[in-house]
């Protein structure tokens, strides 16, 4: 058996030439050529095939030059596949296991916590169960006589993150893809992602990993979640000057009300120019707070992101430890709820106020923030429209409200 890593590396004529070599080697089996070939990538073979179309379509001289994939008939190099496999998820006892077969090679444990909180992350992705586990092994390079806590897999997480590893990193690279887009932008901005019945955008966003492979349709796992924000919010998080350590209390907390303020006189400076140059549209206002969030918080606190598929909403958690006059640890909890006024529809501070309402009880908090981003042509300037106010949720809780 051979095996060809990455071959959707490959394009135009190099591509049609290997797949050209292994269809003609097929008729000398099973004495001078493999037996079974695997072909391993981000992509299926019919993808590279519509990749190869697409490109011709454009003028693409490597794709033009010789031979157009769009007419090669039935002896099309690209028919060569037998069948497409995806290597599956590990299950959460899978993981466990996994990470037994180390407790047992080195006397290590895994917290169950920690367990969890793995397969939480990941949703049981291979790859990255296991360079969580080798990051903390390794590089984190937990001692073998100390348990394995979920704050080591928390601290794995962002390492491997903001590293972008090369799987993450590959994945990253298809964001910039227009039939990526077409899927992720909508989920971003938790609306409905609108299916054509005749495109395989969804079916080609899953075969990448992106999008799990069962409905409802969302990203994968939230390592992923993590990453494309991450990616997407790159401009914005280098714009913002504020200094991170200017927004901790002396108890260590971190001062909302202040990141707030400052987030609305970025907003009304920059909010224009950022929205504008932002690949993601749809989504550019959300993407600009979660970028200026993610320099300020990230120094030492965490924010988690939940999208309301088909509810139009984003649901940000920021979580950050401190610890108190007796030097017991806590975590200090913040909500917010994103929504967006859309050009002719109505003002959703009612809707966002009773969505808010049901994600603090979700997380047993007495209050949150909603954020509002006005976007109706119409709409007065930035400077004038950016205002904070406090509103009573359907149950009675006070909340800050900031329209922007």
């Amino acid at each position: 058996m051979l095996f060809f890593d990455e071959i959707d590396a490959l394009s135009g004529q190099s591509l049609i030439s290997v797949l050209s070599q292994l269809r003609d080697g097929y008729r000398d089996r099973p004495t001078s050529f493999p037996a079974s070939i695997a072909l391993c990538g981000l992509r299926d073979v019919r993808d590279c095939h519509s990749h190869e179309i697409a490109s011709r379509s454009r003028g693409s001289p490597e794709a033009a030059s010789g031979g157009d994939p769009s007419r090669l008939g039935t002896s099309s190099p690209f028919n060569i596949k037998l069948e497409s496999l995806r290597l599956g998820d590990f299950t959460a006892n899978e993981v466990a296991d996994l990470y037994g077969q180390h407790t047992a090679d080195t006397g290590q444990e895994f917290t169950p916590t920690a367990v969890a909180r793995a397969f939480e992350l990941t949703a049981g992705q291979p790859w990255l169960v296991n360079a969580l586990a080798r990051e903390i092994v390794v590089k984190l390079a937990v001692p073998a006589t100390v348990p394995i806590t979920v704050d080591d897999v928390e601290q794995a997480k962002e390492r491997l993150v903001l590293a972008r590893a090369t799987h993450l990193d590959s994945l990253a690279a298809r964001l910039a893809e227009p039939r990526v887009r077409r899927i992720v932008q909508p989920l971003l901005a938790g609306d409905l992602v609108a299916l054509d019945p005749y495109d395989d955008d969804l079916a080609y966003t899953r075969d990448l990993g992106l999008i799990a492979t069962d409905n409802p349709v969302r990203i994968a796992n939230p390592i992923y979640r993590e990453v494309i924000v991450r990616v997407l919010t790159t401009q914005v998080e280098a714009n913002v000057v504020a200094d991170p350590r200017s927004f901790i209390l002396p108890d260590g907390r971190l001062d909302v009300a202040l990141l707030l303020r400052e987030f609305a006189e970025f907003w009304i400076e920059h909010g224009d120019v950022l929205t504008t140059t932002e690949h993601y549209h749809e989504v550019a206002p959300q993407l600009v707070l979660m970028g200026f969030l993610q320099r300020v918080v990230n120094g030492g606190g965490y924010v988690d992101r939940e999208y309301g598929v088909g509810r139009g909403r984003i649901d940000l958690l920021i979580r950050r430890p401190y610890t108190d006059q007796h030097g017991k640890r806590h975590w200090q909890r913040e909500a917010l709820e994103l929504k967006v006024w859309h050009p002719y529809k109505a003002d959703p501070l009612r809707q966002g106020l009773t969505q808010l309402d049901g994600y603090l009880d979700r997380l047993g908090l007495d209050t949150g923030t909603l954020i509002i981003f006005d976007r109706r042509p119409g709409a007065p300037d930035l400077s004038d429209r950016t205002q904070f106010d406090t509103a009573t949720t359907p149950t009675g809780r006070t909340v800050t409200v900031l329209r922007a």
